[in-house]
């Protein structure tokens, strides 16, 4: 069940010719081009109020019965459970959302910052309190090592250098051409981009804990910190330059308040509306026809699909010459997710809102994951109860819990139809051991999610979780770029185009689409000969 599920393939209710928010562009217009976008996580929902607010006429299509994508709403048994993303790090990037619509964001979703960001336990049940307090921080690292007190400080003032140069320079720019990535060449030779994140953490710090502390941080982006880019250390400035914080009511209440300033500013998003194929008329993307069989005209087509999965289903094999099949098949894709998703009639208070619990193996099992594509017998889990900090996620007097391993995408050939249980009863029994004891007596609510639901459900390619692994040779120019290299007027938002995975990322993709995608008004100017739509 789904928290934001409508019977109504419209949502929210759609009121045809309604007049935009305060502040809004006025586009509801019949002569405005017509933009569709093909998703609604939050890299779709986020471009789609971006086009709005430059006088696009706008619809998104989604093929789930709600929006969100991986940031879906499940309800079962009075217990809410968001499906993906349950951390927010960058609330400018939603204070600039509501802003193009006319509003504020406190006024429809209250952020409460957290402390600490999250535990991490290790095998050992010792457990790293991580924080956005600096003094808190060095004592937990001289807690641990006296000796990397300084090396810590070495660790900081190189993440932060990475996030100016690669987040606050970078992040919000489309790498369009060869001439962008020129560039840029000289920031990430700054970086010395060319290292793995933890091969940079082990220069600074000495001590096994330490290493893995602060370099796991790549694994909520899909990104193996033996082989991601060490600018990737940016995560750690960022969370300290912005907090932790948590969306009251669930990750879902700014999906829906999304939707909602996509509504008031006239346009529209529909449910239960799979997109099977990108039209293409002579190079350029004309439309879409969902499978239904319907056909929907547009100017410009925004795909928040997977991009892998986009080029290789959506987009017919004769209007690709960059994005071959062979090219997108050989691509290193980044792993995937096992997923259970549970509620208990107690409470745990001593189970803090994010906690990593780590395996006995950290490099052996990524390396097991990322390379070898083998479903370990250990695991390494994050867990998630966000009643520790909001009552409203779950019955009263209960508690809500997602248990999340990082896993192999579908090349391992796992048959999750019967190691879906396996796998659960494994985690349980990790749970049972170290911060959970009995809690299955108590089970209230309980389903999971699979790699194959990546594939099957979210349309994700090899149920990879977070698109190509961000390799330095898979990021920035050498990632799908926002703007298609095959279809003229076909556009790329969301995890797996530039910049990356989470929701800073995703959000920051929308933002790259203003530096390619022209107002309303310019595109009219340039091609009102050519529309297709009206």
């Amino acid at each position: 069940m789904n928290a934001l599920r409508t019977s109504d393939e419209f949502w929210p209710p759609h009121t045809p010719g309604g007049s935009p928010s305060p502040g809004a562009a006025s586009h509801t217009v019949a002569d405005a081009p017509h933009a569709i976008v093909i998703g609604s996580g939050f890299g779709g929902l986020a471009s789609a109020v971006r086009l709005s607010a430059k006088g696009w006429r706008v619809t998104v299509l989604e093929k789930l019965d709600a929006p969100g994508g991986r940031a879906y709403v499940h309800e079962q048994n009075g217990h809410i459970f968001d499906a993906g993303p349950t951390i927010i790090t960058v609330p400018f990037l939603f204070d600039e959302l509501w802003a193009l619509a006319g509003k504020k964001l406190s006024d429809d979703v209250e952020l409460r910052s957290l402390d600490p960001f999250y535990q991490i336990r290790f095998d050992d049940g010792d457990v790293f309190h991580y924080s956005g307090d600096p003094d808190k921080m060095r004592a937990e690292v001289r807690r641990i090592s006296p000796s990397d007190a300084a090396g810590y400080e070495r660790f900081m003032a190189e993440a932060d250098h990475c996030y100016r140069l690669g987040f606050e320079a970078l992040g919000a720019k489309a790498f369009d051409t060869v001439g962008d990535l020129i560039k840029a060449s000289p920031a990430i030779f700054r970086m010395r981009g060319w290292r793995s994140l933890h091969a940079m953490v082990a220069s600074h710090l000495k001590h096994p804990k330490l290493r893995m502390a602060m370099s796991l941080q790549s694994l909520l982006i899909g990104g193996n910190p033996f082989a991601v880019t060490c600018i990737y250390s940016l995560i750690n400035a960022l969370e300290r330059q912005w907090g932790v914080h948590w969306a009251v009511g669930g990750t879902g209440k700014l999906v829906q308040g999304l939707a909602s300033l996509l509504q008031g500013q006239g346009g529209t998003l529909r449910c239960n509306a799979e997109v099977s194929r990108i039209e293409v008329d002579r190079g350029r993307a004309t439309g879409v026809t969902l499978a239904s069989g319907e056909r929907i005209a547009a100017d410009i087509v925004i795909s928040n699909a997977d991009t892998a999965w986009t080029y290789r289903h959506l987009v017919e094999p004769q209007h690709r010459r960059h994005w071959t099949n062979h090219r997108i098949d050989k691509g290193r894709y980044s792993m995937s997710l096992f997923v259970w998703y549970f509620g208990t009639s107690k409470q745990y208070t001593d189970v803090p809102h994010h906690m990593m619990l780590l395996g006995p193996r950290y490099k052996e099992l990524l390396t097991d994951i990322f390379r070898r594509h083998k479903l370990a017998d250990d695991f390494s889990l994050y867990l998630h109860r966000p009643t520790a900090s909001d009552a409203s996620m779950a019955p009263a007097g209960h508690d809500t819990f997602y248990a999340l391993a990082p896993v192999t995408h579908l090349d391992s050939g796992t048959d999750w139809a019967t190691q879906a249980e396996p796998m659960r009863r494994a985690v349980a029994e990790v749970l049972n051991r170290t911060v959970l004891p009995g809690f299955e007596q108590h089970l209230s609510a309980s389903f999971v999610s699979t790699p194959q639901d990546f594939h099957d459900r979210l349309l994700s390619f090899k149920g990879a979780a977070f698109g190509l692994e961000p390799l330095l040779m898979q990021s920035a120019w050498f990632r799908p770029h926002n703007r298609s290299e095959d279809v003229d007027g076909l556009y790329m938002v969301g995890a797996s185009t530039h910049p990356g995975a989470g929701v800073p990322g995703v959000l920051m993709s929308a933002k790259a689409l203003d530096s390619v995608v022209p107002a309303a008004a310019t595109y009219l100017a340039r091609n009102s000969h050519a529309s297709t739509s009206r």
